[in-house]
């Protein structure tokens, strides 16, 4: 590491960076848009300079926030097919009435490219590869503000919707359609991804087109709060996965387990996913990050507009070396670190990624449970009590089985269930210390964990719910489709 460290510290004349139009920070899994700030331009001279995005995005507890990200994908009812990007009825039809109707704003890479995403205030509606549509949701202070802000967007797009005949669900991977069936989004980083994850992983494109999840981010005071809940949630990833493993179906019939996202996330590119090892030791830093980051491959940068594919080489490669006279900048860096896919991932916040997408009941209830945790002093010691001990190499033997088996997946001799019970339990304490109190209902943000609450008391995942008793079904995809629809509430 240290020698690492000692070549990166050299610093080079670097001419002026261009006019650059900077390529937006969405990816395959990302958060709202980026805008360019006048930095961004500015050339990487230091090793500091990598480390500047998260050294100045810590907050005091009063600024902390909670920054939702939902997926979905679409599904025409009368056929199975997932929604068109453009045409009669398409993801280019919802835009529109989202723009004329209810104030979102356009944004697209390229002053003359296709629309790939809409912004209002500091929310964002984007598009993940194969259509599924996301609401990055607005810097909310309580759980109650998340899921009025996603009760919100849907009756948006609601009256459109079914009059297209189109269903939104709430899986973590498409219950129907083949690979070949999806269409491509137009944008840039998409069409550098399809060619090159597919060499580093079988099921890269099932990840871009099938899967969706449901994200969440977080704020951090310091380095050393931030590494303390990356900590945490990378060592609860696994169960993470499994307390809310939601995908049991593919191309029309069961999956043999109870969250084939998760399955998918193992082998799509090894270099950029997984539970980084290097921040498990207690004393990791901002710079133990930015390492790992630095020996990931690239995917592309942006000059003046146009799209320069560099899949070949490291980011430490891209800084020392250049790119076909290139030298990368700070938006280069930013864009870069938006390009990696850890199970946990540091940027100017915490974002925690290991879930699939959810019903209505349970949109809120990642984000619920993780604000439980890393907001509250108390629940944060609890929860470093519960991991203690743990190691990298058991827990991500762990992951490797949570996809198939959920909760009664074998930890250390028992059944995950127990584990996960003291990860909820903990998670209301939490919420229960915070005391965020709906004005209207009079409860606090523990109402948004009580149905993961009781399921995982019954040992249970949402996957298993959508299960049971689907043998008795006549119609198996009416059944799978009615089960996994989002409602319009």
């Amino acid at each position: 590491m240290e020698q690492a460290w000692a070549t990166s510290r050299e610093t080079f004349s670097v001419p002026p960076a261009s006019n650059t139009s900077l390529l937006e920070a969405n990816d395959s899994r990302d958060d709202a848009l980026t805008t360019t700030e006048p930095r961004d331009l500015e050339p990487i001279r230091r090793r500091e300079d990598f480390l500047a995005p998260f050294a100045e995005a810590c907050k005091p507890r009063q600024a902390w926030r909670i920054g939702p990200e939902v997926e979905k994908p679409g599904v025409f009812e009368a056929t199975y097919a997932p929604v068109s990007y453009e045409g009669e009825r398409s993801i280019l039809r919802i835009f529109d009435l989202l723009a004329s109707e209810h104030g979102w704003r356009v944004e697209r890479e390229q002053d003359d490219g296709p629309p790939v995403a809409l912004l209002r205030g500091d929310a964002s509606v984007t598009l993940e590869p194969g259509g599924q549509l996301e609401l990055s949701g607005k810097k909310s202070e309580t759980i109650h503000e998340v899921c009025a802000e996603l009760r919100g967007h849907m009756r948006e797009i609601g009256p459109l919707s079914r009059d297209m005949g189109l269903r939104w669900l709430g899986v973590g991977f498409h219950p129907f359609a083949r690979r070949e069936a999806f269409p491509w989004v137009p944008k840039l980083r998409y069409g550098v991804m399809r060619e090159y994850l597919p060499t580093r992983g079988a099921h890269a494109l099932d990840m871009m087109l099938r899967t969706s999840t449901v994200q969440a981010n977080f704020d951090y005071e310091s380095e050393a709060d931030a590494m303390r809940k990356m900590r945490v949630a990378l060592a609860l990833a696994p169960a993470t996965t499994a307390i809310f493993a939601n995908s049991p179906w593919k191309e029309g019939r069961p999956a043999g387990c109870l969250s084939y996202r998760g399955r998918v996330w193992l082998d799509v590119d090894p270099d950029r996913t997984g539970l980084l090892p290097a921040l498990w030791k207690k004393d990791a830093r901002f710079e133990d990050y930015v390492d790992w980051a630095l020996d990931v491959p690239m995917f592309l940068f942006l000059r003046e507009g146009r799209k320069i594919a560099n899949t070949g080489q490291t980011f430490r490669r891209f800084w020392l070396d250049g790119f076909d006279g290139h030298r990368p900048t700070m938006g280069d860096w930013k864009t870069h670190l938006n390009t990696l896919f850890p199970e946990v991932r540091l940027k100017k916040t915490i974002e925690v990624r290991s879930a699939d997408a959810q019903s209505t009941e349970l949109k809120c209830a990642l984000p619920a449970l993780w604000t439980g945790i890393l907001y509250d002093s108390r629940a944060m010691d609890e929860a470093e009590r519960l991991i203690a001990g743990w190691t990298h190499d058991e827990v991500a033997h762990l992951r490797k089985a949570v996809w198939r088996d959920g909760l009664r997946a074998d930890f250390r001799g028992a059944p995950l269930a127990r584990v996960a019970e003291r990860v909820v339990a903990i998670a209301e304490g939490g919420l229960e210390r915070r005391a965020r109190v709906d004005l209207r209902s009079g409860k606090d943000e523990r109402v948004h964990l009580a149905r993961l609450r009781k399921l995982v008391g019954e040992g249970r995942t949402p996957a298993d719910a959508l299960l049971q008793g689907m043998e008795k079904e006549k119609d198996l995809a009416r059944a799978m489709l009615d089960r996994s629809t989002l409602t319009w509430e």
